[in-house]
């Protein structure tokens, strides 16, 4: 019986030692399989992680862009597309009576810096001019007279020309004018010509008010000008706006309408019709301003400059340069101090 028992015993002993180790091994196995699940999730992890690192860095350009392309449309304007100067139409208005008087000085200086793109409108033929300006004198057949009709028959011509370019500005200026022409075409960077700009100066403090006549009962109507005396300039997406009153000679019959000159009218049909305001930009000048005023250090920074004589007193730019009785407008002495590597500046 005693042997018996401690066999059953033994036997029982040996079936609960199996057991624990089946139950060991079956833990292990699954420890071992939950440690490889863990290894496995993490590399899936890193390698998804990477995969999206990789993304975020391709991505990455793009997205800089967006930002940059979002400030900048958070701005008043886009910006603008670089200007170069073949996108500007420079014309002057002159006449016959000042073309030996006022364009030698010009053809010397600042039309040396703009020869393609500056166009001269007068009001009869002149070979030797013709050919002084290479080709870019325009006869308008308007009257020689300083009239308000014969002022807009000239901007009318020169506005039609201009619509019939490519360009991108037109810039008016006088006779009476130095154009500092590298200035112009950096200012104009500054603008986008497929929006609506109006640059110039006016001479005046107040706006201009009219009567209205068409409209019963009458009303006055209030509105800046640039003066042409000192310059300005028109964005082509203007200029293609103004077409249809101001393109084909309708320029000529607003003018008659208000019965004012040409920067007037310019002004009256920007302003008032149009609904556009001139942006007054102070870098122009007219011989209505005193030009010893402009100092010296910001010569540089200025767009147009003017002069004028009143008796025995000359109303120029304060520089020095060349003698009075040689340069007696400056323009000479001005155009060295801009622009020192001519040929004809002193050394």
């Amino acid at each position: 019986m005693s042997c018996s028992g401690d066999q059953v015993i033994f036997e029982m002993n040996a079936r609960h030692r199996r057991f624990l180790q089946t139950l060991s091994l079956a833990a292990l196995l699954a420890y071992t399989a939950l440690f490889a699940y863990q290894t496995l999730s993490r590399g899936g992890v890193a390698d998804e992680e990477n995969v999206l690192a990789e993304k975020r860095h391709q991505r990455a350009p793009l997205e800089e862009a967006s930002v940059t392309s979002e400030s900048s449309s958070a701005t008043a304007t886009l910006r603008p597309p670089s200007t170069v100067l073949d996108d500007v139409f420079i014309s002057v208005k002159t006449t016959k009576n000042y073309h030996r008087q006022r364009l030698p000085i010009i053809l010397k200086t600042w039309f040396q810096l703009a020869k393609a793109q500056t166009w001269f409108f007068t009001d009869t033929d002149d070979p030797e001019f013709q050919h002084k300006t290479n080709g870019h004198m325009i006869n308008t057949n308007c009257s020689s007279s300083h009239n308000r009709k014969a002022l807009c028959c000239k901007m009318s011509v020169e506005f039609d020309t201009f619509i019939d370019t490519d360009k991108k500005w037109f810039c008016h200026f006088d006779d009476d004018n130095y154009v500092n022409v590298p200035r112009l075409v950096r200012f104009l960077g500054d603008y986008n010509p497929r929006e609506d700009w109006y640059l110039g100066k006016p001479s005046i403090q107040a706006p201009l008010e009219i009567i209205n006549k068409e409209k019963k009962p009458t009303q006055k109507v209030k509105f800046w000008f640039a003066t042409g005396g000192a310059g300005f300039c028109l964005s082509r997406a203007l200029a293609l706006k103004m077409m249809p009153v101001a393109s084909g000679g309708k320029f000529i019959s607003t003018g008659e309408k208000i019965r004012l000159p040409d920067d007037v009218t310019m002004g009256y049909i920007i302003e008032h019709l149009l609904k556009k305001p001139l942006t007054v930009v102070d870098q122009f000048h007219s011989h209505l301003e005193p030009m010893k005023f402009i100092r010296r250090e910001i010569l540089e920074e200025q767009i147009s400059f003017s002069y004028s004589r009143n008796k025995d007193e000359w109303n120029v730019v304060k520089i020095e340069g060349f003698d009075t009785k040689y340069d007696t407008n400056r323009f000479l002495s001005l155009h060295c101090f801009l622009f020192p590597h001519f040929n004809f500046c002193p050394r």
